[in-house]
Protein backbone atom coordinates (compact mmCIF):
# COMPACT_ATOMS: atom_id res chain seq x y z
CA UNK A 1 0.00 0.00 0.00
CA UNK A 2 2.54 2.60 0.64
CA UNK A 3 5.31 3.60 -2.02
CA UNK A 4 8.68 4.78 -0.48
CA UNK A 5 10.54 6.87 -3.04
CA UNK A 6 14.62 8.02 -1.75
CA UNK A 7 14.82 11.73 -1.10
CA UNK A 8 18.19 13.06 -1.29
CA UNK A 9 18.23 16.63 -0.43
CA UNK A 10 21.72 18.51 -0.09
CA UNK A 11 21.54 20.81 2.26
CA UNK A 12 24.41 23.65 3.24
CA UNK A 13 25.41 24.26 6.74
CA UNK A 14 28.57 26.41 6.70
CA UNK A 15 26.87 29.76 7.29
CA UNK A 16 23.55 29.79 8.57
CA UNK A 17 21.57 31.18 11.92
CA UNK A 18 22.31 27.59 13.76
CA UNK A 19 25.97 27.92 13.68
CA UNK A 20 28.27 28.70 16.34
CA UNK A 21 31.84 29.36 16.59
CA UNK A 22 33.83 29.36 19.81
CA UNK A 23 37.65 28.90 20.86
CA UNK A 24 38.67 26.16 23.30
CA UNK A 25 39.03 27.39 27.17
CA UNK A 26 43.02 26.16 27.00
CA UNK A 27 42.91 28.31 23.69
CA UNK A 28 41.59 31.68 25.22
CA UNK A 29 43.90 31.28 28.50
CA UNK A 30 47.35 30.55 26.43
CA UNK A 31 46.07 33.32 23.98
CA UNK A 32 45.83 35.72 26.89
CA UNK A 33 49.19 35.14 28.18
CA UNK A 34 51.12 34.86 24.90
CA UNK A 35 52.15 38.20 24.37
CA UNK A 36 52.89 38.81 27.84
CA UNK A 37 55.44 35.36 28.03
CA UNK A 38 56.88 37.05 24.67
CA UNK A 39 57.80 40.25 26.14
CA UNK A 40 58.78 38.32 29.48
CA UNK A 41 61.04 36.34 27.64
CA UNK A 42 62.26 39.62 25.49
CA UNK A 43 63.27 41.38 28.86
CA UNK A 44 64.56 38.26 30.35
CA UNK A 45 67.26 37.80 27.28
CA UNK A 46 68.34 41.52 27.18
CA UNK A 47 68.87 41.84 30.76
CA UNK A 48 70.81 38.54 30.82
CA UNK A 49 72.52 39.18 27.39
CA UNK A 50 71.33 35.56 26.51
CA UNK A 51 71.50 35.22 22.92
CA UNK A 52 70.27 32.00 22.96
CA UNK A 53 66.90 33.15 25.05
CA UNK A 54 66.61 36.19 22.33
CA UNK A 55 66.37 33.47 19.25
CA UNK A 56 63.83 31.19 21.51
CA UNK A 57 61.58 34.25 22.47
CA UNK A 58 61.77 34.95 18.51
CA UNK A 59 61.01 30.97 17.98
CA UNK A 60 58.07 31.50 20.17
CA UNK A 61 56.72 34.40 18.94
CA UNK A 62 56.44 33.22 15.35
CA UNK A 63 55.71 29.62 16.60
CA UNK A 64 52.49 31.17 18.45
CA UNK A 65 51.92 33.59 15.90
CA UNK A 66 51.45 31.21 13.08
CA UNK A 67 49.20 29.35 15.53
CA UNK A 68 46.99 32.24 16.09
CA UNK A 69 46.72 33.22 12.85
CA UNK A 70 45.76 29.48 12.09
CA UNK A 71 43.41 28.84 15.05
CA UNK A 72 41.75 31.76 13.64
CA UNK A 73 40.70 31.02 10.45
CA UNK A 74 40.71 27.57 10.56
CA UNK A 75 36.90 27.01 10.25
CA UNK A 76 36.39 29.73 7.86
CA UNK A 77 34.95 29.04 4.68
CA UNK A 78 34.35 25.32 5.55
CA UNK A 79 31.38 23.41 4.22
CA UNK A 80 29.31 20.90 5.99
CA UNK A 81 26.44 18.94 4.56
CA UNK A 82 24.37 15.61 6.19
CA UNK A 83 22.49 13.45 3.76
CA UNK A 84 20.18 10.87 4.37
CA UNK A 85 19.41 8.75 1.24
CA UNK A 86 15.94 8.50 2.28
CA UNK A 87 14.04 10.60 4.93
CA UNK A 88 11.40 7.30 5.37
CA UNK A 89 12.76 3.81 5.69
CA UNK A 90 10.39 0.52 6.45
CA UNK A 91 12.05 -1.84 9.29
CA UNK A 92 14.67 -3.38 7.81
CA UNK A 93 15.68 -1.42 5.61
CA UNK A 94 19.23 0.08 4.46
CA UNK A 95 19.59 3.77 4.64
CA UNK A 96 23.00 5.74 3.94
CA UNK A 97 24.07 8.23 6.16
CA UNK A 98 26.59 10.61 3.75
CA UNK A 99 28.73 13.73 5.09
CA UNK A 100 30.54 15.59 3.20
CA UNK A 101 33.41 18.13 4.96
CA UNK A 102 34.84 20.96 1.73
CA UNK A 103 37.89 23.17 2.82
CA UNK A 104 37.16 26.13 0.38
CA UNK A 105 40.02 28.69 0.86
CA UNK A 106 44.30 28.49 0.73
CA UNK A 107 44.67 27.88 4.36
CA UNK A 108 45.16 23.74 4.70
CA UNK A 109 43.67 22.23 7.48
CA UNK A 110 46.20 19.64 8.91
CA UNK A 111 43.35 18.30 11.05
CA UNK A 112 39.77 18.58 11.37
CA UNK A 113 37.56 16.71 13.94
CA UNK A 114 33.65 16.41 12.77
CA UNK A 115 31.73 14.70 15.72
CA UNK A 116 27.48 14.08 14.47
CA UNK A 117 25.47 12.89 16.66
CA UNK A 118 23.02 10.02 15.88
CA UNK A 119 20.16 7.88 17.34
CA UNK A 120 21.80 4.50 19.04
CA UNK A 121 18.36 3.07 17.46
CA UNK A 122 19.75 2.77 14.42
CA UNK A 123 22.38 0.30 13.30
CA UNK A 124 25.83 1.55 11.62
CA UNK A 125 27.31 -1.11 9.65
CA UNK A 126 30.71 0.81 9.34
CA UNK A 127 32.21 3.66 11.03
CA UNK A 128 33.27 4.62 14.80
CA UNK A 129 30.99 5.49 17.40
CA UNK A 130 31.30 6.74 21.14
CA UNK A 131 28.14 7.35 23.95
CA UNK A 132 26.26 10.52 23.56
CA UNK A 133 25.37 12.32 26.44
CA UNK A 134 21.93 10.89 26.71
CA UNK A 135 21.46 6.94 27.06
CA UNK A 136 20.19 6.71 22.83
CA UNK A 137 22.76 8.88 21.55
CA UNK A 138 26.14 8.41 20.21
CA UNK A 139 28.63 10.60 18.57
CA UNK A 140 29.86 9.10 15.00
CA UNK A 141 33.40 10.66 15.01
CA UNK A 142 35.36 11.42 12.02
CA UNK A 143 38.94 13.13 11.68
CA UNK A 144 40.31 14.74 8.22
CA UNK A 145 42.86 16.09 6.71
CA UNK A 146 41.76 18.34 4.09
CA UNK A 147 44.43 20.75 1.89
CA UNK A 148 43.76 24.24 -0.07
CA UNK A 149 40.51 23.47 -1.88
CA UNK A 150 40.08 20.02 -0.84
CA UNK A 151 36.43 18.34 -0.50
CA UNK A 152 36.06 14.95 1.05
CA UNK A 153 33.07 12.59 1.48
CA UNK A 154 32.40 9.72 3.93
CA UNK A 155 29.22 7.50 3.16
CA UNK A 156 28.24 4.98 6.30
CA UNK A 157 25.33 2.33 5.48
CA UNK A 158 22.66 1.91 8.45
CA UNK A 159 19.82 -0.93 9.05
CA UNK A 160 16.44 0.49 10.29
CA UNK A 161 16.11 -2.03 12.74
CA UNK A 162 13.91 -0.07 15.04
CA UNK A 163 10.35 1.86 14.46
CA UNK A 164 10.14 5.67 15.11
CA UNK A 165 11.48 9.15 14.48
CA UNK A 166 15.07 9.81 14.37
CA UNK A 167 17.11 12.61 14.82
CA UNK A 168 20.57 12.77 13.37
CA UNK A 169 22.49 16.25 15.18
CA UNK A 170 23.68 18.85 16.21
CA UNK A 171 27.31 18.50 14.25
CA UNK A 172 30.58 19.80 15.97
CA UNK A 173 33.59 20.57 14.42
CA UNK A 174 37.04 21.21 15.68
CA UNK A 175 40.15 22.35 13.98
CA UNK A 176 43.49 24.30 15.08
CA UNK A 177 46.92 24.92 14.43
CA UNK A 178 49.29 22.19 13.52
CA UNK A 179 51.26 21.89 16.28
CA UNK A 180 47.24 21.30 18.69
CA UNK A 181 48.14 24.36 20.86
CA UNK A 182 45.21 26.19 19.42
CA UNK A 183 41.73 25.26 18.08
CA UNK A 184 38.51 26.38 17.17
CA UNK A 185 35.02 24.41 17.53
CA UNK A 186 32.35 25.17 15.79
CA UNK A 187 28.45 23.48 16.40
CA UNK A 188 25.51 23.39 13.54
CA UNK A 189 22.45 22.76 15.16
CA UNK A 190 20.54 21.79 12.50
CA UNK A 191 19.38 18.11 12.34
CA UNK A 192 18.03 15.65 9.59
CA UNK A 193 15.16 13.53 10.71
CA UNK A 194 14.25 9.87 9.54
CA UNK A 195 11.41 7.94 10.11
CA UNK A 196 11.40 4.25 10.29
CA UNK A 197 8.04 2.83 9.96
CA UNK A 198 7.03 -0.35 11.81
CA UNK A 199 7.31 -3.90 10.89
CA UNK A 200 4.20 -5.27 8.51
CA UNK A 201 3.37 -8.48 8.07
CA UNK A 202 0.66 -10.55 6.47
CA UNK A 203 -2.14 -11.63 8.94
CA UNK A 204 -2.37 -15.33 9.40
CA UNK A 205 -6.65 -16.23 9.56
CA UNK A 206 -7.19 -18.81 11.69
CA UNK A 207 -11.11 -19.98 11.91
CA UNK A 208 -11.94 -16.61 10.00
CA UNK A 209 -13.04 -16.46 6.33
CA UNK A 210 -10.75 -15.91 3.85
CA UNK A 211 -12.34 -12.68 2.23
CA UNK A 212 -12.90 -10.94 5.77
CA UNK A 213 -9.77 -9.52 6.91
CA UNK A 214 -10.87 -9.57 10.62
CA UNK A 215 -14.10 -10.22 13.60
CA UNK A 216 -17.67 -11.21 11.85
CA UNK A 217 -18.26 -8.58 9.09
CA UNK A 218 -21.25 -8.94 6.99
CA UNK A 219 -20.32 -10.07 3.13
CA UNK A 220 -23.33 -8.41 2.37
CA UNK A 221 -22.67 -4.62 1.07
CA UNK A 222 -24.84 -1.95 2.74
CA UNK A 223 -25.57 1.34 1.26
CA UNK A 224 -23.94 4.43 3.68
CA UNK A 225 -23.23 7.57 3.34
CA UNK A 226 -19.83 8.69 2.83
CA UNK A 227 -19.26 12.17 5.03
CA UNK A 228 -16.02 13.07 3.29
CA UNK A 229 -17.87 13.27 -0.14
CA UNK A 230 -20.12 16.18 -0.26
CA UNK A 231 -23.35 16.13 -2.89
CA UNK A 232 -25.09 19.01 -2.29
CA UNK A 233 -27.21 20.42 0.69
CA UNK A 234 -30.85 20.43 1.16
CA UNK A 235 -33.22 22.53 3.87
CA UNK A 236 -33.04 21.36 7.34
CA UNK A 237 -35.60 18.20 8.53
CA UNK A 238 -36.24 17.98 12.20
CA UNK A 239 -34.02 15.62 13.63
CA UNK A 240 -31.18 16.00 11.99
CA UNK A 241 -27.87 16.27 13.48
CA UNK A 242 -26.26 19.66 13.88
CA UNK A 243 -23.12 18.33 12.63
CA UNK A 244 -24.44 18.04 9.13
CA UNK A 245 -25.85 22.17 8.69
CA UNK A 246 -23.89 23.54 5.96
CA UNK A 247 -22.83 26.89 7.97
CA UNK A 248 -22.09 28.82 4.97
CA UNK A 249 -24.85 28.07 3.30
CA UNK A 250 -27.38 28.72 5.79
CA UNK A 251 -26.05 32.48 6.17
CA UNK A 252 -25.67 33.04 2.53
CA UNK A 253 -29.75 31.68 2.25
CA UNK A 254 -31.23 32.76 5.50
CA UNK A 255 -32.60 29.37 6.46
CA UNK A 256 -30.37 26.40 7.83
CA UNK A 257 -29.68 23.99 4.97
CA UNK A 258 -28.20 20.05 5.59
CA UNK A 259 -25.11 18.90 4.22
CA UNK A 260 -26.10 15.67 1.87
CA UNK A 261 -23.23 12.67 1.54
CA UNK A 262 -22.36 10.31 -1.36
CA UNK A 263 -23.95 6.82 -0.60
CA UNK A 264 -21.33 4.70 -0.82
CA UNK A 265 -21.09 0.51 -0.19
CA UNK A 266 -17.39 1.37 1.74
CA UNK A 267 -17.77 0.05 5.12
CA UNK A 268 -15.18 1.55 7.92
CA UNK A 269 -12.82 -0.10 9.98
CA UNK A 270 -11.54 1.57 13.24
CA UNK A 271 -8.25 0.52 14.79
CA UNK A 272 -8.02 1.68 18.27
CA UNK A 273 -4.31 1.02 19.94
CA UNK A 274 -3.80 0.96 24.14
CA UNK A 275 -0.24 1.50 24.28
CA UNK A 276 -0.89 0.68 28.00
CA UNK A 277 1.07 -2.55 28.74
CA UNK A 278 1.06 -3.51 32.64
CA UNK A 279 -2.22 -2.84 34.79
CA UNK A 280 -3.96 0.42 35.01
CA UNK A 281 -2.47 0.92 38.67
CA UNK A 282 1.21 0.02 37.47
CA UNK A 283 3.69 2.43 36.05
CA UNK A 284 6.19 1.36 33.10
CA UNK A 285 6.13 0.02 30.59
CA UNK A 286 6.35 -3.71 28.44
CA UNK A 287 8.42 -2.65 25.26
CA UNK A 288 8.19 -6.15 23.84
CA UNK A 289 4.06 -6.25 23.84
CA UNK A 290 4.18 -2.60 22.92
CA UNK A 291 5.86 -3.14 19.42
CA UNK A 292 4.08 -5.90 18.71
CA UNK A 293 0.95 -4.41 19.35
CA UNK A 294 2.03 -1.62 16.95
CA UNK A 295 2.98 -4.32 14.64
CA UNK A 296 -0.38 -5.75 14.67
CA UNK A 297 -2.10 -2.52 14.14
CA UNK A 298 0.13 -1.81 10.83
CA UNK A 299 -0.30 -5.06 9.70
CA UNK A 300 -4.10 -4.91 10.19
CA UNK A 301 -4.18 -1.41 8.89
CA UNK A 302 -2.38 -2.36 5.54
CA UNK A 303 -4.76 -5.71 5.64
CA UNK A 304 -8.04 -3.44 5.67
CA UNK A 305 -7.14 -1.13 3.12
CA UNK A 306 -5.90 -3.73 0.51
CA UNK A 307 -9.81 -5.30 1.16
CA UNK A 308 -11.48 -1.95 0.02
CA UNK A 309 -11.65 -1.07 3.57
CA UNK A 310 -11.81 2.93 5.03
CA UNK A 311 -9.56 2.62 7.52
CA UNK A 312 -9.13 4.69 11.00
CA UNK A 313 -6.80 4.80 13.69
CA UNK A 314 -7.44 6.06 16.97
CA UNK A 315 -4.64 6.00 19.77
CA UNK A 316 -4.95 6.75 23.76
CA UNK A 317 -1.63 8.89 23.31
CA UNK A 318 -1.75 12.94 22.85
CA UNK A 319 -0.56 14.45 19.63
CA UNK A 320 1.96 16.29 19.70
CA UNK A 321 1.34 20.20 21.06
CA UNK A 322 -2.00 18.82 21.45
CA UNK A 323 -4.18 18.64 24.33
CA UNK A 324 -6.02 15.69 22.05
CA UNK A 325 -5.99 11.95 21.55
CA UNK A 326 -4.36 10.39 18.43
CA UNK A 327 -7.33 10.53 15.99
CA UNK A 328 -6.86 9.60 12.05
CA UNK A 329 -10.39 9.36 10.33
CA UNK A 330 -11.29 6.51 8.64
CA UNK A 331 -10.29 7.21 4.56
CA UNK A 332 -9.08 5.18 1.18
CA UNK A 333 -7.16 7.72 0.69
CA UNK A 334 -3.52 7.11 -1.15
CA UNK A 335 -2.02 8.59 1.68
CA UNK A 336 -4.07 7.14 4.63
CA UNK A 337 -1.44 4.29 5.12
CA UNK A 338 1.42 6.36 5.10
CA UNK A 339 -0.42 8.60 7.78
CA UNK A 340 -0.94 6.05 10.15
CA UNK A 341 2.61 4.57 9.20
CA UNK A 342 4.01 7.47 10.24
CA UNK A 343 1.57 8.19 13.29
CA UNK A 344 2.63 4.58 14.75
CA UNK A 345 6.31 5.09 14.21
CA UNK A 346 5.98 8.07 16.63
CA UNK A 347 4.35 6.34 19.44
CA UNK A 348 5.83 6.11 23.13
CA UNK A 349 4.44 4.03 25.96
CA UNK A 350 2.59 6.58 27.89
CA UNK A 351 -0.79 6.62 27.86
CA UNK A 352 -2.75 9.93 27.56
CA UNK A 353 -6.31 8.43 29.39
CA UNK A 354 -8.01 5.10 29.30
CA UNK A 355 -8.36 3.04 26.01
CA UNK A 356 -12.11 2.24 27.01
CA UNK A 357 -12.97 6.44 27.39
CA UNK A 358 -11.60 6.59 24.22
CA UNK A 359 -13.49 4.04 22.17
CA UNK A 360 -16.39 5.41 24.01
CA UNK A 361 -16.30 8.73 23.14
CA UNK A 362 -14.88 7.78 19.40
CA UNK A 363 -17.67 5.54 18.70
CA UNK A 364 -19.86 8.01 18.51
CA UNK A 365 -18.16 9.47 15.02
CA UNK A 366 -18.19 6.19 13.28
CA UNK A 367 -20.49 5.40 10.66
CA UNK A 368 -23.27 3.19 11.98
CA UNK A 369 -22.29 -0.58 10.55
CA UNK A 370 -18.09 0.30 11.17
CA UNK A 371 -15.82 -2.49 12.03
CA UNK A 372 -14.40 -1.49 15.57
CA UNK A 373 -10.88 -3.23 16.03
CA UNK A 374 -9.63 -2.95 19.56
CA UNK A 375 -5.76 -3.82 20.36
CA UNK A 376 -4.64 -4.17 23.64
CA UNK A 377 -2.15 -5.83 26.02
CA UNK A 378 -3.94 -5.36 28.84
CA UNK A 379 -7.96 -5.03 28.54
CA UNK A 380 -10.03 -3.77 31.57
CA UNK A 381 -12.89 -4.95 32.60
CA UNK A 382 -14.40 -1.33 32.17
CA UNK A 383 -13.14 -1.88 28.44
CA UNK A 384 -15.08 -5.47 27.74
CA UNK A 385 -18.05 -3.72 29.24
CA UNK A 386 -18.04 -0.96 26.64
CA UNK A 387 -17.07 -3.17 24.38
CA UNK A 388 -20.07 -5.17 24.81
CA UNK A 389 -22.28 -2.21 24.99
CA UNK A 390 -20.99 -1.06 21.51
CA UNK A 391 -21.76 -4.55 20.24
CA UNK A 392 -25.67 -4.80 21.03
CA UNK A 393 -25.98 -1.62 19.45
CA UNK A 394 -25.08 -2.84 16.18
CA UNK A 395 -21.67 -2.56 15.69
CA UNK A 396 -19.25 -5.07 14.48
CA UNK A 397 -16.68 -5.25 17.16
CA UNK A 398 -13.13 -7.08 17.31
CA UNK A 399 -10.89 -7.37 20.15
CA UNK A 400 -7.43 -8.50 19.94
CA UNK A 401 -5.82 -9.29 23.04
CA UNK A 402 -1.57 -8.83 22.81
CA UNK A 403 0.74 -11.14 24.54
CA UNK A 404 0.12 -12.84 27.52
CA UNK A 405 -1.38 -16.50 28.26
CA UNK A 406 -4.77 -17.31 26.82
CA UNK A 407 -6.70 -14.95 27.97
CA UNK A 408 -9.92 -16.30 29.81
CA UNK A 409 -12.75 -13.51 28.19
CA UNK A 410 -16.37 -14.22 28.53
CA UNK A 411 -17.05 -13.57 24.63
CA UNK A 412 -20.78 -12.31 25.06
CA UNK A 413 -21.07 -11.90 21.60
CA UNK A 414 -17.97 -10.42 20.79
CA UNK A 415 -15.24 -12.01 18.90
CA UNK A 416 -11.99 -11.89 20.41
CA UNK A 417 -8.59 -13.13 19.22
CA UNK A 418 -5.19 -13.77 21.19
CA UNK A 419 -2.08 -13.04 19.65
CA UNK A 420 0.99 -14.66 21.39
CA UNK A 421 4.55 -13.28 21.49
CA UNK A 422 6.26 -17.03 21.28
CA UNK A 423 8.52 -15.05 18.28
CA UNK A 424 10.27 -12.19 19.30
CA UNK A 425 8.31 -9.53 17.33
CA UNK A 426 11.25 -8.01 15.05
CA UNK A 427 11.61 -11.66 14.15
CA UNK A 428 8.04 -12.35 13.07
CA UNK A 429 7.16 -13.43 9.71
CA UNK A 430 3.64 -13.54 9.87
CA UNK A 431 0.97 -12.21 13.15
CA UNK A 432 -0.19 -15.48 14.64
CA UNK A 433 -3.83 -14.97 15.65
CA UNK A 434 -5.76 -17.29 17.98
CA UNK A 435 -9.12 -17.52 18.68
CA UNK A 436 -9.86 -17.26 22.36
Amino acid sequence: MVSLQDEMTPRKDEVSSSKRVTSSPFSKLLGDYWLVITVLLLLISLLTHQVPLLLIMLLFFLTGGVARLWERYCLTRVEYQRRLSSNRAFFGDEVQLEIEVANRKLLPLPWLQVEDEVPAEVTLLKGKTTPGYSENRLFLNNLFSLSWYHKVKRRYPMRCLHRGYFAFGPTRIRSGDLFGVFNREMEIKQADYLTVYPKIVPLEKLGIPSNQPVGEVRIRRHIFEDPILTLGVRDYHFGDSLKRIHWKTTARLGQLQTKVFEPTTTTDMGIFLDVRTTRPTLWGSVPSLLELAIVVAASVSNHALKSRYRVGLYVNQYQRLVNEPIRIPPSQHTDQMRLILETLAKLHPLDAMPIARLVQNESQNLNWGSTMVVISAMPTDDLLSTLRRIKRGGRNVVLMVIGGSQPSISRDGLTVYHIREDIPWHELETVSIKGA
